[in-house]
């Protein structure tokens, strides 16, 4: 159940964040999509699936990169 629930709120986040991203809004797009690639990446580490982990940590990785960048 608690499955369900992070991955239909960590897919939420994932569109919003690219639809905030598609009208230019910055870093609000980026925050958003870190927060959906964290949710993701919790869900994978809990399902052991190496290939979202690998996927999600990566786009976490980028999102945090970006934000450091941007408030840095």
């Amino acid at each position: 159940m608690l499955d369900t629930i992070l991955k239909w709120a960590a897919t939420v986040l994932l569109v919003v964040g690219t639809g905030i991203n598609s009208l230019n809004i910055y870093p609000g797009g980026i925050l958003i999509l870190t927060a959906g690639g964290l949710v993701w990446l919790v869900v994978s580490i809990r399902w052991r699936e190496p290939a979202l982990i690998a996927t999600n940590a990566v786009m976490l990785l980028v999102g945090v990169a970006g934000l450091l960048i941007h408030f840095w």
